[in-house]
């Protein structure tokens, strides 16, 4: 194999839908096997015969589970398919699944792989819940005890503090905030109203809905495949005046975030192709495809900049670095973890001072064309399974953008927890 170019295209997911509602009997391994299998063995993949051309498979997940630690390899073999194929998992906060495309794009242009199927799932209705640290140790040493009276002395040892429950919580361990009360921290930072926010609510709810089924039944398994055919979350009878109604969220005096204007907890699964050159030869001819020219990743420190604004560093990093302007990219897919968050991502990119202050843009990059962003709808209203937003977002990136002329480029870009931010360069072909 010699050095070349990367391919991203759509493979399968399963319908979204909010956590404890339709999906929520199918743990993350029900969820994902289903759809691995038929991006494979489907007529939009290489066939069940021909699985073992795939050099590798890449999937996540984010919340913890105690049934499966390589995700990739469980949800292989759960697949039902040749079990030659190499598999790993891939964790990054919300950007999982996009950075498993990326770690395989650097496979394919390195020469080291031709045909990589990549994505994740998360099922937010199977979250485990833990014993603590002192609880788990004596049950371990318990059943190590070799004789009841040892086992009743060690059982005698648990303490009242022992017995908490370590729970799962959608909070940055180094500041202690959720996610959503970094946010609205962000949202006044730069001004954000909640109009404003409910306004782009509104946008993702009617273009995930605008186009019916037509546009997303090509990227659904097959009917029947799950206990619901569709995403259950977008609303084509919400409002401004309905959004306007909600609560806040997170901030109860002040707030701007309400559920209506924030990514819902989601269970799904979703899957999409990174392939060279001599790799797409694998897929049928009639799936889109799309160049996958760069990407790049930053990083800001929570307890000094808004967690949730490293996407715009890496956008503009990766914008100097090909010679681009804000508009001279076509299409714009960016994860709604937030309205506000979107917004004050924009707002930044539109920041001279702010680029100079923290990339290598010294002159800024112009006025962010707002009407480009998420034309299918976003996160909002499709909803967030963690591990599955990056695939999901691809896919429905390249789908877009073969209805655009060759040459169109995307931007696909992923917050993620710990002040990340994950971000790529597609271009129609």
């Amino acid at each position: 194999m010699s050095p070349g170019s990367a391919f991203v295209l759509p493979g399968l997911r399963s319908p979204f839908a909010k956590i404890d509602r339709e999906l929520s009997r199918l743990d993350g391994l029900a969820l994902s096997a289903p759809v691995v299998q038929q991006t494979v063995a489907g007529d939009r993949g290489p066939g069940r015969e021909a699985a073992r051309e795939i050099d590798l498979f890449l999937w996540g997940a984010v919340v913890p589970s105690l049934t499966a630690s390589n995700w990739g390899r469980e949800v292989w073999f759960d697949s039902g398919l040749d079990a030659s194929v190499p598999a790993q998992s891939i964790v990054q906060a919300c950007a999982t699944s996009l950075a498993a495309a990326t770690h395989a794009a650097g496979q394919v242009v390195a020469g080291r792989a031709d045909l990589v199927l990549c994505g994740g799932v998360e099922s937010m209705s199977h979250t485990q819940i833990g014993l603590s640290a002192g609880l788990s140790k004596q049950i371990r040493r318990t059943g190590s005890a070799g004789s009841f009276p040892r086992m009743v002395r060690t059982l005698g040892g648990i303490r009242p503090r022992d017995l908490r429950l370590s729970v799962p919580a959608i909070a940055e361990r180094t500041t202690g905030k959720t996610m959503g009360q970094h946010a609205e921290e962000m949202a006044r930072e730069w001004g954000i109203p909640r109009e404003a926010q409910d306004r782009f609510a509104l946008a993702s709810h009617e273009g995930a809905t605008r186009k019916g089924a037509t546009f997303f039944r090509p990227l659904l398994v097959t009917p029947g495949t799950f206990p619901v055919d569709r995403d259950t979350l977008p609303r084509a009878d919400t409002s401004l005046e309905k959004l306007a109604s909600l609560r806040p969220a997170f901030s109860r005096s002040k707030g701007t975030l309400s559920a209506g204007n924030s990514s819902p907890l989601t269970d799904g699964a979703a899957a999409c192709w990174v392939a060279s050159e001599r790799g797409l030869s694998s897929l049928p001819d009639s799936l889109p495809r799309a160049r996958l020219v760069d990407w790049a990743q930053a990083a800001v420190d929570p307890q000094r900049e808004g967690l949730l604004i490293a996407p715009a560093i890496a956008i503009a990093q990766l914008l100097h670095r090909h010679g681009l302007s804000l508009e001279d990219i076509g299409l714009w897919e960016l994860h709604e973890a937030f309205a506000a968050q979107v917004l004050c991502t924009v707002a930044a990119l539109e920041s001279p001072e702010w680029l100079a202050a923290r990339s290598p843009v010294k002159d800024g990059l112009g006025e962010f064309p707002a009407d480009r962003i998420n034309p299918n709808g976003g996160s909002v209203a499709l909803g967030h399974p963690f591990g599955a937003t990056g695939a999901r977002i691809i896919s429905q990136t390249v789908a877009e953008l073969s209805d655009h002329p060759a040459g169109t480029r995307a931007i696909v870009s992923v917050c993620a927890a710990g002040g990340l931010g994950h971000v790529a360069l597609l271009e129609a072909v």
